[in-house]
């Protein structure tokens, strides 16, 4: 008795929101933090007779994300209501973009099981948030906060190609470095700024044919959707073979527990009853704006990965890591521009300051440490001014503020 093979389908619906000063429909401030509802305009609670404004910084930065990707940029699109009823939805509908979103097609390339595959993108399209509930704060009750109503959104929506967790986490990845190289996107998952819903289905190996689908909702950290996607996968699996039949509905993940629970039934666009908003014109995207999207990107990360490998010399790995973070490609460029040794600063900079970083919990603009002044120190070493040995107390010294190389070896006699 064999147990057949089985094949898991996964597509991937990222909300990324967009690193504006204000919503996409009204003037209201996005700054994270505030306290409840003193970042909610009249537009954004849904007062009678107000009327929403398109914010261009949104439409900019979406075709940023269709020209980076290789997307068609639709001229015209038009935004529509989707119509559901929940408590932190004012209006009874949220404003969204549906048959002509502002981004169509696109891909995004991935390196999975050590192999290259390009995921194809279905979508982006420019949505609003909703509110927030919450449940912790009050007990007994529910509040509700509207500060994220009206947040602007890009919706990435994936063609269903990724096959496991693990390629699931490299788009994931992948997506996350392109949007802030962008600087459309900060990123920040805990604050919620980077969120993903995942589809999920198993079927035969070799069967053309979807099987019937789960969403799960809400997944904030890589470790987690990694961890969901494949409970959700492995309960498919032994639910189909156990002789039952999965049902179409929207799971949530708990991570204490390591396992999804069914959370309601799960949509189709038929059941949102879409239809244009009346109160926003289609948006044009005119040749100016274009223009203005076009001349701000940025070299991207597959573009300047390679060049690192090939001009810098560099390993394949260590390229892909120094290229993941813009900031951290140019400490990289600008150390190694310093010291005129690339594969020295690589080498640091993976080692001793990477390993620093993360040993005191601090982002790359937090240290201490100037690309200028890490360059210096293997300039020191190089012309054996000081050992190897030696320059890691040095190091140590310039990570805790005790001036630069020079400074240091002035001080302790070295």
């Amino acid at each position: 008795f064999f147990l057949m093979p089985w094949e898991s389908v996964i597509g991937l619906e990222v909300h990324v929101q967009l690193r504006t000063d204000s919503k996409i429909f009204s003037g209201a401030s996005t700054a994270f933090g505030a306290k409840p509802n003193v970042q909610a305009c009249e537009v954004d609670i849904a007062l009678p007779g107000v009327l929403p404004v398109m914010n261009r910084m949104a439409t900019l930065m979406a075709v940023r994300f269709g020209l980076a990707t290789g997307a068609t940029v639709n001229r015209l699109s038009v935004f529509a209501r989707k119509n559901y009823f929940y408590p932190d939805l004012p209006k009874g509908y949220q404003i969204s973009q549906y048959e002509l979103p502002i981004v169509a097609g696109g891909q995004i390339e991935i390196n999975a099981h050590n192999s290259r595959k390009n995921i194809g993108i279905t979508r982006a399209h420019l949505e609003e948030d909703a509110g927030k509930l919450l449940h912790q704060e009050l007990e007994g009750r529910s509040g509700i906060d509207l500060n994220r109503a009206g947040i602007p959104l890009l919706e990435v929506v994936s063609e269903p190609d990724l096959r496991s967790p693990a390629e699931a986490i490299a788009y994931l990845k992948k997506l996350h470095t392109l949007v802030r190289y962008l600087e459309i996107c900060d990123g920040n998952m805990q604050e919620g700024s980077f969120r993903c819903d995942a589809n999920v289905s198993v079927r035969p190996a070799g069967e053309p044919n979807l099987g019937t689908r789960c969403e799960l909702k809400n997944l904030n950290s890589f470790r987690f959707i990694e961890k969901g996607l494949q409970f959700e996968i492995n309960r498919q699996i032994q639910l189909i073979e156990d002789g039952g039949q999965v049902a179409q509905e929207t799971r949530l993940y708990d991570p204490v527990a390591d396992l999804t629970r069914p959370m309601r039934g799960k949509e189709d666009a038929h059941d949102y009853r879409y239809f244009p908003d009346p109160d926003l014109p289609p948006l044009v995207v005119d040749d100016e704006l274009l223009a203005a999207a076009r001349s701000t990107l940025p070299e991207l990360p597959d573009a300047r990965c390679h060049r690192f490998s090939s001009t810098y010399q560099v390993t394949q790995k260590d390229a892909e890591l120094l290229t993941s973070d813009r900031e951290l490609a140019d400490y990289f460029e600008q150390t190694a521009t310093a010291c005129g040794d690339s594969r020295s600063a690589a080498n640091w900079i993976t080692g001793e300051w990477m390993g620093s970083l993360n040993r005191d919990g601090l982002r790359f603009e937090e240290s201490r440490v100037t690309p200028q002044m890490l360059g210096d120190l293997i300039a020191k070493i190089n012309n054996n001014s000081i050992s190897g040995k030696i320059a890691k107390e040095v190091f140590d010294g310039m990570w805790n503020g005790e001036g630069n190389a020079s400074e240091i070896i002035a001080a302790r006699n070295l």
